[in-house]
C-alpha cells in the first residue's frame, strides 16, 4: 500500500529527485525539463500577498512594545522547563543561543546573503539542515511569547532576542540589541547554498536514516565545497559559500569531513569564519565564548532518528528529526552525535572552557552516537554535571574543532590573551556576538528599540552626521546648471552616479551612494568602476562643491555624494531630452561623505561583483561555475528589481554607454548617449541574425540577414533579453513604435529606485 508520508512508497519519476504519488503527488516541475532555464520568476519573490502583515508597518508596532517586559516574558521562560522538551540544567539558554547564532550564522560576506534577518531558519532547505538539529524544538518553546506579541514582535528579532536574554540570565553582559528584522514568508528559492550531493545522490534521494555527519570519501568527493586539496596552498572553499560541507553552518566538529585533525579543522574554520566576515580574534572569542555554555547531544546513533522537519510526516505537524529511543529527549537527545559538556558550569559565564582546554590533554574517544569527541587523558580533570540525572556527573568533552583553537598559533596566541584577561575575553565576546547577530541588518538607521548601543561599528559601515543645512529646490537647480556646464560627457556622470549606487546589496543592506564611498579605496580602483574617467568626474565634482560652499548659500553645503548622484539625474535628463522626451528625474538630497578611517576596505572590497552584467562586466579567474547571465540575474536581485525594472535599466544603460571597458558590445543604437528605445529594437527586429563569433559561446555578432553584414556585436548578457521568454515578452513592450515614452518613463522610475536604495535615513519600510 502506498503511503504519502513513506518516500520510498511512491513510484519514482525518472527526474532527479522527485517522486509522484498520484494526484497529491509531485509531478515534473519546469525546470526538471529545461534545467538551463533561467528563473527570472526570482525576482518576484516576497509579494504582499504571500504576507498576511502586509497590511502593518512593523517599525510602529516594534516601537509599542514594552520592551523591559518583553525581556522579563522571555527570561521566565527559559527557566520554565516543559515536559514535551525538558531543559537542560533546567535552562534553555544554551540552546536558544544555538538557535541564534545558526539563524545568524548563514549569512557570507561575498554576497551578503543568509543571517538571522527574515528568520528564514523556519523554511527549508536551512530547517531541515542536519547542523540544525532540533533548532524546530528551540522555536516551538518560543511560541507561547510569539502568541502573546503576535504582529508586533516578528520571528527573526525574537529569536536573536532569545538569545542575547538567554546570555544575560547566565551573567553575560550583552553589547546591545536591535529590532527591525522582517520576517519572511516564503522559502528563499535564490540562495545557492552548494552542492546538496550525499554519496553520489541527491539529498533527497538518500533514505532518511542515513547519517548525513559526512565521511572523507564521500563528502570531498560528493559536495564540492573546496577547491583544491586542503593539505596543499592550492585550497579554497568554492565562491560564494560559506560553509565547508551540506547542512553544515560553518565547520564539522568532528573536523574536515569526519577526519578528527585538529589543524586541518583550523585551516577550515579559518576560511569558513572568514567567509562569515570574522577575523582571527572574534572568531576565537564567538567559539570559546559559545561553547562556555550548555552541552553536545549524541546518545543516540543517527540510523535510528528520523527525518529532516520538511521530510516528517503529516502527523509530525513540522517537527522533524524523531527519536524513537526512551524518551526520544533528556537523556536520550540526538543532535550532531558528540555527547558532552565543555565546562563543568554549563549555565554559568565563566572562563573555565579555555582554562580546562589548556590545562589538559585531551584524547580522541567515540561518543554513544559513534561521532568523534575529545575527553582529558587526566582522571583529575573536574566532571561536569548531567543535564538531567541528579548528582551523576560526567567527564568534560571537546570537539576536534576545539582542539583546533589549541593547536593553532595564531588562535593559541588569542585563547592566551583571553585566559590572562577575562574581562578582555568578555569584551570581546559580546562585540563578536553583536556582529554576529547584527551584521546582516544594513545601517543603524534601521535598528529599532532601547538597546540600540550608541557606539558605531566599522563593519556597519558608518557615516557622519550631517552637521550643515540641506539643499533646497533652487539650490539644486543651480547645480544642475554647473553640471551641465562643466564638460562632463552624457556616459562619463551616469558611470559615476550607477557605479555609486548600484553596489548596494539588499540581502544585507550594504553599498550604495550614500557616503560616497565610490571616492574612496577601494571602490575607485576597480577596473569595473572606469577609474579613470570616475577620478576626473569626481575632481569636477568636488570643484563644483567647493564653488558651491564658497558661495552666497548660510550654512547650507552639498555633499559629494549627492552630487554624483545628481549628476547622474542631469544626465540622464538631458540624454531622454536629446532623444525628445522632456522628463524631471527625481532627486533627494540628504546623502553625507564618509571618511578612509570610517571604511573597512578590506570588508568593503567584498562587494566588488565578480560579474556585472549592467557593464556588462565579467571575471572568468575567480572562479564561479556559472554562467554570466545567471550571475547577471542574482545581481538584479540584489538590487530588488523586478523583471521589468531589470530589463528597461540594461536598455537604457547600453544606449547611454555603460560598458565597462567602452566597448560595444550590446550597444545597439546609431545614437549612443541618448535615451531610445534601439537597444530593444534591435533586440527584436527579426532582420537580423545572431552569430556566435568563432570559438566563443560569451560573444555573439548580430548581422544583418539580407547582406550578412555585421551591425553590432552582443554578450550573453545583453541576448539573454530576447532568448529568455519572460524577458522578451518585457522586452517587446519596450520594442514597440509607441513605446519610446513608456520606456524614458520607466527608466527613470527605475533609475531613482535604485539611487535611493540605501536611503534609510528618509524611507520608511
Amino acid at each position: 500500500m502506498k503511503s504519502f508520508d513513506n518516500p520510498e512508497s511512491l513510484e519514482k519519476c525518472p527526474f532527479r529527485g522527485t517522486r509522484v504519488g498520484g494526484a497529491l503527488g509531485t509531478a515534473p516541475q519546469i525546470d526538471d525539463w529545461w534545467p538551463n532555464r533561467l528563473q527570472v520568476e526570482l525576482l518576484h519573490q516576497e509579494q504582499p500577498a504571500a504576507n498576511p502583515l502586509s497590511d502593518e508597518n512593523y517599525k510602529e508596532l516594534f516601537n509599542k512594545i514594552d520592551f523591559p517586559q518583553l525581556k522579563q516574558d522571555i527570561k521566565e521562560l527559559l527557566v520554565t522547563s516543559k515536559e514535551w522538551w525538558p531543559a537542560d540544567y533546567d535552562n534553555y539558554g544554551p540552546q536558544m543561543i544555538r538557535m541564534a547564532w545558526h539563524s545568524a550564522g548563514t549569512y557570507r560576506i561575498a554576497d551578503g546573503r543568509g543571517g538571522a534577518g527574515q528568520a528564514m531558519q523556519r523554511f527549508a532547505p536551512i530547517n531541515s539542515w542536519w547542523d540544525n538539529g532540533n533548532t524546530d524544538k528551540s522555536r516551538r518553546l518560543l511560541w507561547p511569547i510569539k502568541k502573546k506579541y503576535g504582529a508586533s514582535l516578528s520571528w527573526a528579532d525574537l529569536i536573536v532576542l532569545a538569545g542575547n536574554c538567554s546570555l544575560e540570565i547566565m551573567n553575560f553582559p550583552t553589547f546591545g540589541f536591535g529590532g527591525g528584522r522582517r520576517d519572511a514568508w516564503e522559502p528563499d528559492r535564490s540562495t545557492y547554498w552548494g552542492p546538496e550531493f550525499w554519496g553520489g545522490k541527491p539529498v533527497d534521494e538518500v533514505p532518511a536514516s542515513t547519517d548525513h555527519k559526512g565521511h572523507p570519501d564521500e563528502m570531498v568527493n560528493n559536495n564540492l565545497r573546496w577547491v583544491g586539496d586542503p593539505k596543499e596552498t592550492i585550497w579554497d572553499l568554492e565562491n560564494p559559500l560559506g560553509a565547508t560541507h551540506q547542512a553544515l553552518i560553518y565547520v564539522n566538529p568532528e573536523g574536515p569531513a569526519g577526519n578528527a585533525d585538529p589543524h586541518d579543522s583550523a585551516r577550515e574554520i579559518r576560511e569558513s569564519f572568514a567567509r562569515m566576515a570574522m577575523g582571527d580574534e572574534e572568531t576565537v572569542a564567538l567559539i570559546a565564548g559559545g561553547h562556555a555554555f550548555g552541552k553536545s547531544h549524541g546518545m543516540v546513533a543517527p540510523d535510528k532518528i528520523g527525518a529532516a522537519p520538511e521530510a516528517s510526516p503529516i502527523h509530525a505537524q513540522g517537527f522533524g528529526w524523531h527519536n524513537p529511543v526512551g524518551s526520544g529527549n533528556g537523556v536520550n537527545t540526538m543532535t550532531n552525535g558528540i555527547e558532552g559538556s565543555w565546562t563543568p558550569s554549563p549555565t554559568q559565564w565563566d572562563n573555565h572552557y579555555l582554562e580546562n582546554l589548556f590545562k589538559f590533554d585531551w584524547k580522541k574517544i567515540t561518543s554513544p552516537a559513534g561521532a568523534t569527541q575529545w575527553t582529558p587523558i587526566d582522571p583529575s580533570a573536574p566532571k561536569t554535571p548531567d543535564a538531567h540525572i541528579p548528582g551523576q556527573m560526567n567527564d568534560l568533552m571537546m570537539m576536534t574543532s576545539d582542539i583546533a583553537l589549541k593547536v593553532d598559533p595564531a588562535y593559541n596566541e588569542i585563547c592566551q590573551k583571553f585566559l590572562s584577561d577575562f574581562d578582555y575575553f568578555t569584551d570581546a565576546f559580546s562585540r563578536a556576538w553583536y556582529k554576529l547577530t547584527h551584521r546582516d541588518m544594513g545601517p543603524k538607521e534601521r535598528y529599532l528599540g532601547p538597546e540600540v548601543p550608541a557606539v558605531d561599528m566599522i563593519w556597519q559601515d558608518p557615516r557622519p552626521d550631517r552637521d550643515y543645512e540641506l539643499i533646497d529646490g533652487d539650490n539644486v537647480a543651480t547645480l544642475k546648471q554647473h553640471i551641465l556646464n562643466s564638460g562632463l560627457t552624457v556616459s562619463a556622470l551616469v558611470s559615476a552616479a550607477w557605479s555609486a549606487a548600484s553596489i548596494y546589496r539588499d540581502t544585507d543592506k550594504r553599498g550604495g551612494a550614500n557616503g560616497a564611498r565610490i571616492a574612496l579605496d577601494p571602490q575607485n580602483t576597480w577596473e569595473m568602476n572606469r577609474p579613470d574617467e570616475l577620478n576626473h568626474v569626481l575632481q569636477t565634482l568636488r570643484g563644483i562643491q567647493s564653488d558651491f560652499a564658497s558661495g552666497q548659500f548660510g550654512n547650507k553645503k552639498v555633499s559629494l555624494a549627492d552630487l554624483i548622484v545628481l549628476g547622474g539625474c542631469v544626465a540622464v535628463e538631458k540624454a531622454a531630452r536629446d532623444a525628445g522626451i522632456d522628463v524631471n528625474v527625481p532627486f533627494t538630497p540628504g546623502r553625507v561623505d564618509t571618511t578612509p578611517e570610517l571604511t573597512d576596505e578590506e570588508s568593503f572590497d567584498w562587494l566588488k561583483p565578480v560579474s556585472d552584467g549592467f557593464k556588462n562586466y565579467h571575471n572568468d579567474r575567480v572562479g564561479y561555475r556559472v554562467a554570466p547571465e545567471r550571475i547577471f540575474l542574482d545581481r538584479a536581485q540584489l538590487l530588488t528589481l523586478t523583471a521589468p525594472e531589470w530589463t528597461v535599466l540594461v536598455g537604457g544603460l547600453r544606449v547611454l554607454d555603460q560598458n565597462f571597458d567602452y566597448s560595444k558590445h550590446g550597444v545597439f543604437t546609431e545614437r549612443p548617449g541618448q535615451l531610445t528605445n534601439d537597444f530593444f529594437q534591435v533586440l527584436t527586429n527579426m532582420d537580423y541574425v545572431w552569430v556566435p563569433q568563432a570559438g566563443s559561446d560569451m560573444l555573439f555578432n548580430i548581422k544583418e540577414r539580407s547582406s550578412g553584414v555585421t551591425k553590432y556585436t552582443a554578450t550573453r548578457c545583453d541576448l539573454i533579453f530576447g532568448s529568455n521568454s519572460q524577458l522578451r515578452n518585457i522586452a517587446e513592450v519596450y520594442g514597440a513604435d509607441d513605446a519610446q515614452k513608456r520606456f524614458v518613463h520607466d527608466f527613470v522610475a527605475a533609475w531613482d529606485k535604485v539611487m535611493m536604495l540605501d536611503r534609510y535615513d528618509v524611507k520608511d519600510e
